[in-house]
């Protein structure tokens, strides 16, 4: 067993020559020292890539024409050395002991395909508010095994790009990020990831993440409510289909039968309330408003999973603090 792998950084950017400095210092404050940063520019316009020159070989720049994040995180992969992949967004923040922390679990188990932290999304009246907190993730260890992962993201997304250390063999082995999906591609990985086996998770927030501008990517898929609705569809309906070719247990099926008939429901909705009908646009309001009304109580009821978590073994050695690569 490596007790000091290799850690690949992979940053795409687009068009952010005024964050983008700020990431890449922020990675080089981490506590872990062997670790690579790979920038990938997916065809900014600015003055991204005269901002990269400077660091010159601390990190390395690799560029393609704009094809999207999913395109971008997939390159840096495959140009990847290390071992254990860290996908960090351009405008985002680490801990400073996030990947110190995430490596010592992984070494703990090589079964484990990746080990995923919480992140702080919010602060409201000085009190922080977590990825964890927004999904209804509530472990009961600090860090450790979570068992039942594929039942729990069956009902709900976690934030995943910038919190997740995965293992490059792993996320090869499933294909990396689907870059036929217009949106959400960050619920796809995950949801086939969780098939892979149990993760490890970190409950303390070591990320610090920074809402997306009006022209972000994420708040034009809330502009485009019926493509974002279809793609989450999608993205269930291959899920069930590999569920029922891996024999799992009955519990992520049932969890999934119940998403999609939701998201078929909420699909119907959203093309009725945007159709030129004020009748029909009534219609597709009641409905959202009555599955809104049907989702609370089902996460108020006793079939709503909650993570199974066990604490991790307690490793040999910690990871060395050797000099970044």
């Amino acid at each position: 067993m490596n007790s000091n792998p290799l850690v690949s950084v992979v940053i795409p950017t687009y068009n952010r020559a005024g964050v983008v400095c700020e990431t890449i210092d922020n990675v080089f404050q981490q506590t872990y020292r062997n670790f690579e940063i790979i920038v990938v520019d997916d065809g900014s316009t600015d003055d991204t890539l005269s901002k990269l020159s400077a660091y010159g070989d601390r990190l390395q720049v690799v560029t393609q024409r704009n094809a999207g994040a999913a395109a971008a995180r997939n390159h840096g992969a495959r140009v990847a050395r290390g071992e254990i992949i860290a996908f960090q967004d351009s405008d985002d923040l680490w801990m400073p002991a996030k990947l110190e922390r995430q490596v010592g679990l992984l070494e703990t188990d090589r079964s484990i395909p990746c080990c995923l932290c919480n992140v702080v999304v919010r602060v409201v009246a000085g009190r922080q508010i977590t990825s964890f907190d927004w999904s209804l993730i509530y472990p009961l260890h600090e860090e450790g095994i979570w068992v039942n992962v594929s039942e729990v993201l069956a009902t709900r997304f976690v934030l995943f790009n910038q919190a997740v250390a995965i293992r490059r063999e792993v996320f090869e082995r499933i294909g990396g990020f689907d870059e036929g999906l217009k949106y959400l591609e960050d619920y796809d990985l995950p949801l086939r990831l969780s098939l892979e086996g149990p993760w490890a998770f970190i409950r303390q927030p070591l990320v610090l993440y920074h809402e997306g501008t009006p022209e972000s990517f994420s708040q034009q898929a809330l502009r485009d409510p019926i493509v974002l609705k279809e793609c989450e569809l999608r993205i269930f309906e291959q899920m069930r289909t590999r569920v029922k070719k891996g024999d799992k247990q009955g519990s992520t099926q049932r969890q999934l039968e119940r998403r999609l008939s939701m998201l078929r429901r909420q699909l119907a909705a959203t093309k009725l309330r945007k159709t030129n009908s004020v009748l029909a646009r009534a219609l597709g309001g009641c409905l959202m408003s009555a599955d809104h009304y049907h989702m609370a109580a089902f996460r108020r009821s006793p079939w709503f999973p909650q993570p199974i978590t066990i604490p991790a073994r307690t490793p040999s050695s910690s990871p060395s603090a050797s000099e970044p690569t």
